[in-house]
């Protein structure tokens, strides 16, 4: 009986043991989770200094800016946007990053016109990317030059933006009379207009629309070439299409600064030599407005470049010289003799390329590239005819070369069947599977791994929203996804007002870029060893997924973050996803960096290793008196 008894006890007390084990877990989960809410970053209103003559961030004894970083992860994140933000000193024991000097205000490493001098001009060699040595790396930090406020908000922004922040007229004067930009006061205003278009954009894509179809959804993606700055994609934007500009660094002083500064989408670029960093039938339309590219020459190698990126059945649109010059070669300071064997080539080109010419009026010729290549290459003449590349490598674009063969378009099986796959209108497109997925040309990624990137995309912005409020607020207008995968975080992001410059890392698999542009997203190939064609302060929210597990081993990721630093807004904000270790290693870099940060846990909850860290670039200005440095 006693032993019974016993037995009884034992089974009772190993119940009650499991039930208090169960409790303490369930209350410890309970607390981290509390926790982990209560910690989430929230709008913090500092005192901001708005007044007539606002103060800077506190300086040192040696007259440097210096904003300190807070390390703990309990710290408070502020997200709004101000003039001045009032901040303590710190004395942990941090690396702090220097300041550059004022002169390097706006430092483009890899498009430095001082290193540029060094290397060919044929072919515009010496605009291409250049970049610095190792042993010629800046360590210290980009400044905003002093007054820099904040941009106007879009769409305001597309018309205005402040003189401070690039403080440059000479496109006011030199383009006075075509209306690209005027100086009103202590602001730039953009009237819209162009060397083509003098009395606005609108009017202009009137005119091309009164041609072929912009508002059907079936044109998406646009390639600008040569583009000023952007007002022909400033305006496409209100249409539904999303534009690659581009424009060199050249004698037009800050063109893509100030495309960027708009809200518009830009990139320092120039066709030379290399191949634009973009993958083979990514754009579904063209366009070039007196861009001064010698289209007719070199065996026509950079129209079969522009032929590579369209997709099958996209637009290349031509204004300015030679079309339309018996009215225009006066003013263009050409003779007719000229302007005529221009265009003859250029026609002649078109065709050895199969294009289909669609329209010519006034200032404006529109071609069409074929839907596939099974006509043309039935009826070729091989002693005329541009011949197709044997290489079937066609969407590798990071530091390779042109080539004057035409980029092979995938087989069909009729005429009239789309090459490589039909796409959906906008804006069904940027759901619907890519063809690219469907036929199984990217290794690795089927139609159902697509849709659960998907899903995963849409709970990580919904979480995102959570712990950056302003984010679904309109406070971020230019974001760069540094690691954009499918594209997933752009399509999360699409009910925003703003855009994203989806990179993939070069040699990163796999290689997603075209099906980014697939579903009517714009992006780029880049190598983050090195640094990206923008003008610094031209970007208000990165977002890094994995990024620096991908490079730790490959380059220092100190300078991958002063990149970063350089290319972010004052008060832009940054979102890494990494593991523990990785983020606690970025996390202390940039706390030298005068960023204020805080890691957050997974939106999974508080028992998944990876980790969220949330940063906010300080404001703080260059002193005014480095000028004489």
């Amino acid at each position: 009986m006693r032993h019974l008894e016993f037995q009884r006890m034992r089974v009772t007390l190993a119940i009650g043991v499991v039930g208090l084990c169960a409790t303490a877990y369930i209350l410890g989960a309970w607390q981290g989770t509390s926790s982990a809410i209560k910690d989430a970053p929230r709008p913090v209103y500092a005192k901001t200094q708005c007044d007539d003559a606002p103060s800077r961030a506190p300086s040192n004894a040696s007259g440097t800016t210096r904003v300190a970083s807070v390390a703990s992860s309990g710290a408070r994140l502020d997200f709004q946007a101000h003039h001045r933000v009032a901040l303590n000193e710190s004395s942990l024991a941090t690396e702090m990053i220097p300041p550059c000097q004022l002169k390097y205000s706006e430092y483009t490493p890899c498009h430095d016109p001082r290193r540029a001098r060094k290397f060919p001009k044929a072919m515009m060699q010496y605009r291409e990317r250049h970049c610095p040595t190792k042993d010629k790396l800046f360590r210290c930090l980009i400044p905003a030059p002093p007054n820099y406020k904040n941009p106007f908000t879009w769409p305001q922004s597309r018309d205005y933006a402040w003189y401070d922040n690039i403080p440059h007229r000479e496109l006011s004067i030199e383009k006075a009379v075509q209306n690209w930009i005027q100086v009103e006061g202590d602001r730039f205003r953009f009237p819209g207009g162009g060397t083509m278009f003098p009395h606005g954009a609108d009017a202009y894509i009137d005119d091309i629309n009164a041609l072929i179809p912009l508002t059907d959804g079936n044109i998406r993606t646009a390639l600008d070439t040569g583009c000023g700055v952007a007002s022909w994609g400033a305006f496409l934007l209100k249409r539904g299409i999303i534009t690659m500009s581009f424009a060199p660094r050249d004698s037009h002083e800050a063109q893509v600064q100030f495309a960027l500064e708009r809200g518009v989408p830009a990139m320092i670029g120039v066709m030379a030599t290399d191949r634009i960093p973009y993958p083979a039938r990514a754009f579904d339309m063209a366009h070039c407005s007196r861009c001064l590219i010698p289209w007719n020459k070199l065996d026509g190698l950079y129209l079969v470049e522009v032929d590579r990126v369209l997709r099958p059945g996209g637009y290349w649109i031509l204004s300015g010289p030679p079309i339309r010059w018996k009215k225009h070669y006066k003013g263009w300071q050409r003779t007719e003799e000229d302007l005529k064997q221009e265009q003859d080539e250029i026609e002649d080109l078109a065709k050895r390329l199969c294009w289909k010419k669609v329209v010519e009026k006034d200032d404006l010729a529109v071609w069409q590239k074929p839907i596939n290549h099974m006509e043309c290459a039935n009826n070729r003449n091989a002693d005329e005819a541009l011949q197709f590349c044997n290489n079937s490598d066609v969407d590798s674009a990071w530091y390779k070369k042109m080539e004057t063969c035409i980029s092979p378009l995938p087989e069909v099986q009729t005429e009239e069947e789309v090459a490589g796959g039909a796409l959906e209108n906008w804006p069904q497109r940027a759901s619907a599977v890519p063809p690219r997925i469907t036929r199984g040309s990217v290794s690795g990624i089927t139609p159902e791994k697509f849709e659960e990137d998907n899903k995963l995309w849409a709970e990580r912005a919904d979480h995102y929203k959570k712990l950056i409020p302003p984010l679904a607020k309109g406070r971020y207008r230019n974001v760069m996804d540094m690691d954009a995968g499918m594209g997933g975080f752009a399509a999360a992001l699409m009910e925003y007002p703003l855009w994203v410059m989806n990179v993939v890392p070069s040699g990163s698999a796999p290689d997603a870029l075209g099906v980014i542009y697939e579903r009517g997203f714009i992006g780029t190939f880049h190598d983050w060893c090195e640094a990206f064609s923008t003008y610094p302060r031209t970007y208000d929210l990165i977002h890094a997924n994995k990024v620096f597990s991908f490079y730790h081993d490959r380059c220092d990721i100190t300078y991958i973050l002063l990149e970063m630093d350089r290319i972010l807004r004052p008060e832009g904000t940054v979102i890494f996803r990494d593991t523990v270790e990785m983020l606690v290693k970025i996390q202390a870099i940039t706390n030298g960096m005068r960023w204020k940060s805080q890691i957050m846990d997974h939106e999974s909850g508080p028992f998944n290793p990876e980790k969220i860290l949330v940063a906010v670039k300080t404001y703080w200005t260059a002193e005014p008196a480095q000028k004489q440095q």
